[in-house]
């Protein structure tokens, strides 16, 4: 049985854990355009509604209390533990934070805001000289920094899974993926075919390792 505490209804953490990661993410990716702040917006509200069901109130497991209750007789639904759902539908027992999936989780997030904040230097850089980005993470993906969205949301939905979250993302991956087309067109207008060149040899979301270890498998 899970004994601990009911960890609900924190709203000041609600406040102060969205803030830290919505003021870390502004550092490492630095909006400027309309565009740049919707992207930043979609993905801020993400987090708004991912610690507000980590603090606030949980409504993924209110809304699946009794599913749960019936196939996990005896655990304390209101935890914090709880809300770690991967952890919880797989029966793992112990401490959430410590256990690989947490880890994961941890990875990806880090991960992700690496990428974000490495690819931002060489595309300010760019910018700056009316270039083509193409190094650092520019010289595998076309779009890092959305990628690097997409990861950090990953990891977040890996250590605390929603419904609301789970909904939001591949609606903000939707939105991602048309915000980068439309950023290759606007940029096959304004370079030609030095960056045509540069799109027909890397790929867009994913390393060209991954791509190849992909066709691998599916043959």
């Amino acid at each position: 049985m899970n004994t601990d505490v009911p960890a609900y209804g924190l709203w000041p953490l609600v406040i102060i854990n969205a803030a830290i990661f919505i003021i870390f993410a502004f550092s490492f990716y630095k909006p400027r355009t309309t565009r740049d702040w919707r992207s930043f917006g979609a993905f801020s509200a993400f987090l708004v509604a991912l610690f507000t069901e980590m603090y606030g109130f949980p409504l993924t497991i209110y809304l699946l209390s009794g599913w749960l209750a019936s196939r996990y007789p005896g655990i304390d639904l209101f935890s914090h533990n709880s809300g770690h759902l991967l952890q919880t539908l797989l029966g793992w027992k112990g401490d959430p934070h410590l256990s690989p999936l947490h880890w994961l989780s941890d990875g990806l997030v880090a991960g992700g805001f690496i990428l974000i904040g490495s690819a931002w230097s060489v595309l300010y850089q760019a910018q700056r000289t009316h270039q083509v980005a193409a190094s650092g993470p520019y010289a595998y993906l076309r779009h890092p920094q959305y990628a690097g969205f997409i990861i950090i949301m990953l990891g977040f939905l890996i250590q605390w899974p929603t419904l609301i979250t789970l909904i939001m993302f591949p609606i903000l991956v939707t939105m991602y993926l048309k915000l980068a087309r439309r950023e290759e067109r606007e940029s096959l207008a304004e370079f030609g075919e030095e960056y045509a060149v540069y799109k027909a040899k890397t790929p867009g979301f994913l390393p060209r390792q991954l791509l190849a270890g992909t066709d691998r498998n599916a043959k």
